[in-house]
Formats: C-alpha cells, sequence, structure tokens
C-alpha cells in the first residue's frame, strides 16, 4: 500500500473541536505541510482552539464560510491547495429537529460547493470527507458484529439525513469526475475544547455547577466514545495512507451507556449519582445504539490508546482548568437545547481581547484577509467582460489572474469546447465582450501521448477549437486563440541562425508530431473565421520556475538537451499583450513570440548565472534526441516584426528573459 504526502492542506471548520485537534497535530508534527485552515466562527467554533499552531510559520488561518464558492476558489488556487480534509458540519441532532434547513444548507450545499471548486480547479490529490456513524442509522441491540463500510445507509434524523445526503455527492464526484476521495464515519469523540451542547462536557461542566445531569429516556442509550487525540492520530494515518475511493469507519468496540456516562462523571464529582441524575423526555428518534466494524482502518495500523478512565478524567481537569473557554453557555446546558446561533462565534478569543476581530491570522507578513472577488477591482464598471477556457491550464490559470489585477470582470467557461450547446449556454449566462481560448490538448506529459491518443486530440484541439469560434461568430464576439508555432521547421529558405523567420502568412510545414498537425489543421480553417485572433505561442517561459509546464523548468530537469536556437513566448510580458490586444479588437494570425532566437545553451548559461552556479548539463544530437522520443520536435525561428510595430515596447526575447525571468529569481 503506498502512501501519500500532501504539500498545502485545507482545513474545513477547524475552529471546531475535532478539526482544530487535527490541525494542531499536522502543523506540530509536520512543519513541511502548510495548513490552511477555514472557518465561519460558528456558534461552536473558537478560535482559542488554535492557539497552539498560532505562531507556526506553516499554519494560516482564514475566515470565511464554505458555501461561498468564490472564496473556495480563491484559496485553492492562491495557496496551491493539494489536498482538503473536511469537516465544517453543523453536527448537534438536537438542533436539527428546530432547523433543519440550516443543515441541508452547510452540510450538502457547503460540500456541493466545495465539490465542485476541487473539479473546475483541477489539482485535488485527495479529497477527506469528515461523516459520522450516524449515517449507518440505528444497529440491532443484540447485535455482535457492528456496521461495516459497505453497510447501507439509513439515516434517522435531519442531521444524519443530511451528512448521507453530503457522502453521496462525494461518492458521486469520485466516480464522475474522478475526484480522489476517502470518507471517513465515525463514533463519538470527547476532549478538550468540545462545545458542551455535547453530552460529556455538557455534564461535566453541569456537575462543576453542582446541577443536576439530564438524561434523555431512560439513559438506556449506547453510544461508543473515542478520545480526541486517537480520532487526530486516526485521520493522521488515513491521510497518509487511506486508499483512495474507501470510507474508514473510526470506532472502538468499547460502548457506553448514557446512564453510565453520567455515573462516571458523578464519581469524577464524587458526587451521589442518584441525586445527581434526573431523567427528561427523549428526543425523537433516539437511536438506540451505533456499532461499528473498526478492522479495515486497524490494518492501516492505527488503533485506540486512551483508555475510557484516562480520557474522562483529562477531559474533566482541562474543563475544570478552563471554565470559562466558551463564554456564556447556559443554553447550551438545557436538558433540550435549540440552535445557538451567535453571530461571529468566538473569533476574538485568539488574542484574547475582547475587541479584536482580524479575518485573517497567519505568521506570513502576507496576511489573507478577503479575496478580491471577480467582478471588483476597478471603481468604475468596466466596460470588458472575458469568458475563459482552459482553467486548469497553465495560461488559463494566469489569465484569470491578470484579469483580478487589472479588475476586469470575468468567468471561466462551463462548458466542454466540443459541446456546442453548453457554449452557447456560457455566452447567454456571462454575455462577455471577448472569448479567450487556452483550452487544449498538449498531452499529459508532453507532445507525445498525443501520437496515441488521435482522437482525443482532434477532438479538442479541432473539433473543439472550431466550434468555440463559430459559436462566438454567432454572436459576433472576438476569439482569442492561444495557438502555437510549432508547426515550424527551418529549411532551406529560413536556415537556422540566418535571422530569416516565419511570417504570419506562411503555410505550416513542420508535421513530425501528430499534435502539431492537428494545431496546423485548425489554424488554416480559422482563417476563415473574420472573429478570431490567432496567437501562436511557442516554448512558453514564465518566472514560476517551479512550474513543471515551464520551457526552463522542463530543460534544466533533463538528463541530456538538445542545443537549437528558437523562437520563444515569455508569457509575463506577452499575455497582458494579449489582453491589450483584446480591448484593441485586433485579428487574425500573430507570431506571438519575442523578437529573435535563443538556445538550450544559451538559457542554461543564464540559469547557471542567474540560479544555481552548480549547474551542469550535457548536449546530445537531434539524431540522439530522436531515440528517446516518440515523435520529432518542432525547431524555428518567427518573424515578430507585426507584433514589434504594434506593441514597440516589446523587448527581445535575451532581454525579456533576463527582466521578467531571471532577474526577479536571482539566488
Amino acid at each position: 500500500m503506498g502512501s501519500y504526502t500532501p504539500k498545502n492542506i485545507l482545513i474545513t471548520g477547524a475552529a471546531g473541536f475535532i478539526a482544530s485537534h487535527v490541525a494542531n497535530r499536522l502543523v506540530r508534527s509536520y512543519p513541511d505541510y502548510k495548513i490552511v485552515v477555514l472557518d465561519k466562527l460558528d456558534y461552536c467554533s473558537n478560535l482559542k482552539n488554535l492557539i497552539p499552531s498560532k505562531s507556526s510559520p506553516n499554519f494560516k488561518f482564514v475566515k470565511g464560510d464554505i458555501g461561498s464558492a468564490d472564496l473556495v476558489n480563491y484559496l485553492l488556487i492562491t495557496e496551491s491547495i493539494d489536498t482538503i480534509m473536511h469537516f465544517a458540519a453543523q453536527t448537534h441532532v438536537d438542533n436539527s429537529f428546530g432547523n433543519s434547513f440550516e443543515f441541508t444548507k452547510n452540510n450538502i450545499y457547503g460540500t456541493h460547493v466545495l465539490l465542485e471548486a476541487c473539479k473546475v480547479t483541477g489539482q485535488i490529490r485527495r479529497f477527506i470527507h469528515v461523516s459520522t456513524d450516524e449515517v449507518y442509522g440505528e444497529t440491532d441491540e443484540d447485535a455482535v458484529v457492528g456496521n461495516h463500510e459497505a453497510s447501507q445507509l439509513l439515516p434517522t434524523n435531519p442531521y444524519s439525513a443530511t451528512k448521507a445526503g453530503a457522502e453521496m455527492l462525494v461518492m458521486a464526484y469520485g466516480r464522475s469526475y474522478g475526484l480522489p476521495v476517502i470518507t471517513t464515519r465515525g463514533n463519538n469523540v470527547y476532549g478538550p475544547n468540545q462545545f458542551p451542547e455535547k453530552l460529556i462536557p455538557k455534564f461535566i461542566l453541569l456537575a462543576m455547577q453542582g446541577k443536576s445531569l439530564p438524561i434523555h429516556g431512560d439513559g438506556s442509550n449506547v453510544r461508543s466514545y473515542l478520545y480526541c487525540e486517537d480520532v487526530a492520530e486516526a485521520f493522521e494515518v488515513i491521510l497518509h495512507k487511506g486508499e483512495v475511493g474507501h470510507v474508514y469507519n473510526i470506532g472502538t468496540k468499547k460502548e457506553r451507556r448514557v446512564v453510565d456516562v453520567a455515573k462516571d462523571i458523578c464519581t469524577l464529582f464524587k458526587t451521589d449519582p442518584e441525586a445527581r441524575i434526573k431523567f427528561v423526555e427523549n428526543r425523537p428518534f433516539n437511536d438506540q445504539r451505533y456499532f461499528l466494524d473498526d478492522q479495515k482502518l486497524k490494518i492501516l495500523g492505527w488503533s485506540e490508546r486512551t483508555t475510557w478512565e484516562e480520557g474522562l478524567k483529562k477531559t474533566m481537569d482541562w474543563y475544570t482548568q478552563n471554565p470559562d473557554w466558551w463564554g456564556d453557555v447556559a443554553g447550551a446546558l438545557l436538558p433540550h437545547p435549540r440552535m445557538l446561533m451567535m453571530p461571529g462565534g468566538l473569533e476574538r478569543h485568539f488574542e484574547g481581547s475582547e475587541d479584536e476581530k482580524p479575518a485573517s491570522v497567519g505568521s506570513s507578513s502576507t496576511q489573507m484577509v478577503v479575496p478580491s472577488t471577480k467582478n471588483t477591482g476597478a471603481l468604475q464598471k468596466s466596460p470588458f467582460k472575458f469568458l475563459l477556457y482552459g482553467r486548469t491550464g497553465w495560461i488559463g490559470g494566469l489569465l484569470g489572474k491578470l484579469c483580478e489585477k487589472q479588475g476586469i470582470p470575468y468567468e471561466y467557461g462551463k462548458g466542454r469546447l466540443e459541446d456546442r450547446a453548453s457554449l452557447i449556454a456560457d455566452l447567454q449566462n456571462v454575455k462577455p465582450t471577448h472569448v479567450f481560448n487556452a483550452a487544449g490538448v498538449t498531452g499529459r506529459p508532453n507532445v507525445d501521448w498525443c501520437e496515441s491518443h488521435k482522437t482525443e486530440t482532434i477532438r479538442t484541439n479541432v473539433a473543439g477549437t472550431l466550434t468555440l469560434a463559430d459559436v462566438c461568430r454567432d454572436q459576433g464576439i472576438l476569439m482569442i486563440n492561444y495557438a502555437t508555432g510549432c508547426i515550424f521547421e527551418y529549411d532551406a529558405a529560413h536556415p537556422e541562425g540566418s535571422g530569416i523567420g516565419y511570417k504570419e502568412e506562411d503555410k505550416p510545414n513542420f508535421i513530425g508530431s501528430f499534435y502539431s498537425k492537428t494545431k496546423a489543421m485548425v489554424e488554416e480553417l480559422l482563417r476563415e473565421y473574420d472573429n478570431v485572433c490567432t496567437l501562436r505561442v511557442r516554448m512558453p517561459i514564465s518566472s514560476d520556475l517551479n512550474n513543471p509546464r515551464n520551457f526552463i523548468t522542463k530543460i534544466s530537469r533533463y538528463n541530456k538537451v538538445v542545443n537549437i536556437p528558437n523562437s520563444m513566448t515569455i508569457l509575463d510580458e506577452l499575455l497582458p499583450i494579449s489582453i491589450e490586444m483584446a480591448k484593441r479588437n485586433l485579428k487574425g494570425i500573430w507570431n506571438f513570440t519575442n523578437p529573435g532566437v535563443v538556445s538550450h545553451n544559451e538559457i542554461l548559461e543564464m540559469y547557471r548565472d542567474y540560479i544555481d552556479p552548480n549547474f551542469k548539463w550535457t548536449n546530445f544530437t537531434l539524431e540522439e534526441q530522436a531515440k528517446v522520443i516518440v515523435a520529432p520536435r518542432s525547431n524555428n525561428e518567427m518573424d515578430a516584426s507585426k507584433l514589434k510595430n504594434e506593441f514597440p515596447e516589446l523587448l527581445s526575447i535575451k532581454e525579456s528573459l533576463i527582466k521578467y525571468v531571471f532577474e526577479p529569481n536571482k539566488k
């Protein structure tokens, strides 16, 4: 069984009880992981629960609601989240009888927003969904085997019904979109920091005040209790060893009647259970028993460590030392509490100051407070609105950030390029002034993939691009199309090193790879569309030297490289120019490269001089390269004089490399 190593984890509901123990544990134990926690600070959340993590450099708190799609998308992208641990939920069964719509909104809709954000960003490698043992419904009193992970879900109250509904969505996104999901279903958890609407802290606080302990019904209901640190360890194990697509019960075989829990607490406080315990009216559908089979998780290497006696004593000690942790909780201590909707939760307690309300807490100097939403940024209303395709691609992602920066309203298309009806729906919903197409198949991990996936390549690169152009033409909308210049190769009329580049009107002459064939084919057909601006991008480079799609990043990691001069595109300089081209309504074909050429060795020499003085590389010939690649690669010089005439400030390739790439990354 392989292990998984996350980099940037988003934990939802992390100021709540269980999630705060998980967050604090991961922050403490894994300094290399960045832990971003999101919580709207509802009544049962408390920033003080995260005090152990507060000053750690790998911790960041964001106040916000998982129901906000803009916020969730913004966080996933800006924090490069690869892992989500989704704890945020309304969890108190009693409250679900009085305010069940709140449970649907938080538990189902909130989960759906998260899942959709994972789908559209396409960067999530693990989505751990935290559910509950209550989705199984009641276990027979005489059952000797607990509910296993494949048992039928038979929820009996509004709370567990919403948790089961959320699970169905999680499963569907796993099946339909390949989202790498794992679901957990846990027994009751107890320990320090728990909001006192739950049985054990409620009984402890009542016992501390010398009040009676109210028990629903006759107290014969059986529950299994796990200590919070053991549960946090279970999530640590599932995070690293859990198998995608699987469900894991987090349970204990040790069961206790509610009346016995009350008696044990009375014993700890040295009071007479007979005098202290008071039986009250039962709640609706108070399930008699939840019993789990926890064998699957044990196989991963987890086991319960804390005995009931030890855990209960630790919990009592903590509440007696922190009686005011939750402020005034009299409403929660009633026999039948109702939803406590205290606005703002207990945010003020992080700093201990009564009036301080940080929107974001993090140890870095760049504190993320509020995301800039897509439709703000300019004080006056922008005359433009862009519809972008290719959200999960490199150029598509950068375009969104540029629109944010420039205050241009934009949205990413939801439709698939080959599905005409979905593109028409996008245009009707968004009503853009311009469409940008940065979607396309280049191959995974490179163009060799296209050689064995020809129909998929045609579907997106040819049929999809033409469909989008045609739909835009029907609506009278300009489409900026990011194409490629890898459709030419040096020849007798354009020899290597001559300075004679291919012009926009030249016919493609490179057919070495199937990818280039499809791109040349669609470019030729797009000449017939007077609403298209085709930008021939080549060997794109950006200042982000960690991006595996960056040409510099690629060649700096190769064992051997060829050494041939080529035209290239510095995205940091040219992508803003493409936005300006849209504003100017420029059309036709454009060589979208910086003027001049640069060779592999010249780039790697700059890399050595600016980034890594110890960097070494080896060259090989085109003939040697041909032995390790499936399809030949295009090498050429593009004539960028048309673009330079339109934008005289455009730098030559070597100047642009230094200004936009190597100077900012200089070590």
